[in-house]
This record gives C-alpha cells, sequence and structure tokens, in this order.
C-alpha cells in the first residue's frame, strides 16, 4: 500500500487547469458511475490538510466510550446539511481500535456546482487524521458522492487506507462485508438520470428558502431536527428499499463473498436485522440521524444515535438500538 504524507497538503476547490500533484480527493474516480469527475483536490502547497486547529476548543473526553470498531458514513461534508458539530463531538468522545468511514465523506458532487468548505468541515478531516496518528487504524471506503477517491484504492493519506471494500472480523468470529452500498441501489445503476433532477429540484427548494422554512414550520411544533432534504431523500430511500430491495442486494453480496453479513450506508437509514439468514447493518448518516454502527470488546453490534451533550448529562445516555 502506497503511503502518501498529508503534512504539506491543503484542500482546495478543483479547477479544470488545477496542478494536482497529490491523488486523494480530486481528480476522476476509476469508477465512472453518477457524481464521477473533479471533485475537491488536494494540493501539495500552501498551509495543511487540516488547515487552522479545531476552533471548537473542545478537548478529547479523559475517559471515551471505548469500542474494538466503530463505523460511521454519510456525512457529507461540503454540504450545509452535514451535522459535523455532533461528528466532531461524537468522534472525540468514542474511541475505538478501528474506524470504517463507509463513503460520502465529502459530498463531490455538490462541491463541483458550488465550493462550500467551512473550517469545521476541515476540523472533521482533521479528526480523523489524528486518530489515525494516534494509533487507531481508519479505513476509507468511498462512496458514489466521493467515488473520486476510488481511484487510489490501495493508498494510505496520513495513515488512512483507501479500499474499495472491506472485510471485517468480529470480536466473536463473524466475517462482514464493508461496503458503501451505491451498487444495490437501483437509481445510481440503472437510473441515473435521475439523480441530477433530484438535486436539481432540491437546489430550487433552497434558492427558494423552502429548507429554511421547513426547518422553523418544525421547530415551532417541537419537532425534531430534520432537513427537508433528508425528508426527501428518506422518501425515496424507501421505496428503494421496497421496490429494489436493497437489503437482499446487499446480504446476498454478501453471502457470495463467504461473509455472514454486510455493513453498509448510503441509505441514511441506521438498521441491524437478519435477512435470509445473513446480517444486515446499516450504520445511517451524519446528515439526520447523526447515528454509528459500533462493536463491543465481545463482538456484540450495536447502533448508537449520538445526542451530543444531552447524550453526556448525568440523566441521559446516547440513544441506542438492536445488539446483535
Amino acid at each position: 500500500m502506497r503511503v502518501i504524507d498529508t503534512s504539506t497538503l491543503t484542500i482546495a476547490p478543483a479547477h479544470q487547469d488545477a496542478v494536482r500533484t497529490a491523488p486523494i480527493l480530486g481528480g476522476a474516480g476509476r469508477a465512472g458511475g453518477v457524481g464521477g469527475g473533479a471533485g475537491p483536490s488536494l494540493h501539495a502547497s500552501g498551509p495543511s490538510l487540516t488547515g487552522r486547529p479545531d476552533r471548537s476548543g473542545q478537548m478529547d473526553d479523559p475517559t471515551p466510550h471505548r469500542y474494538r470498531t466503530i463505523w460511521i458514513s454519510d456525512v457529507h461534508l461540503g454540504t450545509r446539511a452535514a451535522r459535523v458539530d455532533e461528528l466532531l463531538d461524537f468522534l472525540r468522545h468514542h474511541e475505538s481500535d478501528t474506524l470504517f468511514v463507509v463513503g460520502d465523506l465529502i459530498d463531490g458532487w455538490v462541491l463541483r456546482r458550488t465550493w462550500w468548505w467551512p473550517q469545521a468541515h476541515n476540523d472533521v478531516v482533521q479528526k480523523l487524521l489524528r486518530k489515525a496518528r494516534k494509533g487507531t487504524r481508519v479505513v476509507y471506503v468511498p462512496g458514489n458522492h466521493d467515488e473520486f477517491a476510488r481511484a487510489y484504492v490501495g493508498q494510505a493519506f496520513g495513515g488512512v487506507e483507501v479500499v474499495l471494500d472491506a472485510v471485517h472480523e468480529t470480536a466473536d468470529g463473524r466475517r462482514l462485508l464493508v461496503v458503501h452500498g451505491d451498487a444495490f441501489d437501483p437509481v445510481v445503476t440503472k437510473h441515473r438520470w435521475l439523480v441530477p433532477l433530484a438535486h436539481g429540484f432540491l437546489g430550487l427548494l433552497r434558492r427558494l428558502g423552502i429548507p429554511t422554512a421547513w426547518r422553523v414550520l418544525r421547530w415551532c411544533l417541537g419537532r425534531p431536527y430534520a432537513s427537508l432534504a433528508t425528508f426527501v431523500r428518506g422518501q425515496a430511500n424507501g421505496a428503494i428499499a421496497a421496490l429494489g430491495d436493497f437489503e437482499r442486494l446487499a446480504t446476498t453480496a454478501a453471502r457470495k463473498r463467504g461473509a455472514d453479513g454486510v455493513v453498509c450506508g448510503h441509505v441514511h437509514v441506521p438498521v441491524i436485522r437478519t435477512v435470509d439468514g445473513i446480517l444486515y447493518a446499516n450504520d445511517g448518516d451524519w446528515v439526520d440521524s447523526c447515528s454509528a454502527l459500533v462493536e463491543h470488546a465481545d463482538g456484540r453490534l450495536e447502533i448508537v444515535r449520538w445526542r451530543g451533550r444531552e447524550a453526556r448529562s448525568a440523566t441521559a445516555r446516547p440513544a441506542r438500538r438492536a445488539l446483535v
């Protein structure tokens, strides 16, 4: 595996004439699917990849929750929908031997149209690199929104391994296929023309200010935070699960690989269940559910929904579900 030093790299917008001297987070992905092409790029000049120090002033928890493995996905950095504050808080208070980032860490589709990369999004990258430096094995499995990184499978950046998929063995001996999941989505694989239409529709709603009105209305009604984009995607993802049988396709792929289960993201629906005798686990997202899949020291799997400071209070614990 090729190792790339990230000490002199910086994230910058990708332009047609940009000189790309470091091969990650830039260029066309090897898989020419939806959203391929240039995304954010790293240039070997200027300040470091992670930019300025974390401005939040928050320190790592001296007694964090400790797990054998953590899976997160669908952060969608580069979009205003990304719940980076919650994710940073989760990463500060949870440690693991292995951390899988199961795709869509960066939303290259959105960044190609409009460049937006605040310091907090750099802080997420900084935190992941720091975990790798401190001894956590960090494995990055690119998804369809960040498929430009698939061109660099087999390389490592700042200690972060880039792989197309992986097979993880739990402490109790189960073999789990780890893959983003876009290959099981019929919209991505068979109806790609629908994707730009959906993104164009959501872009129109943003220009009209409808997402802001949606959030204000939910706040007035006492409802929890939920972005309009996530609501729309949720309806579509429900159709994917019902019509395209996303879970069945995922577990079938695991069975063909000789695995006992599959861990994926993509559909933003955190769940653990058994499908035709094969374990199906989805770690959710960091746009709406703020969820992760964790493996305990004895191999048990659990979905954790992080609620930040509320979850750390004396009277509240992180919302959890489905130990398997």
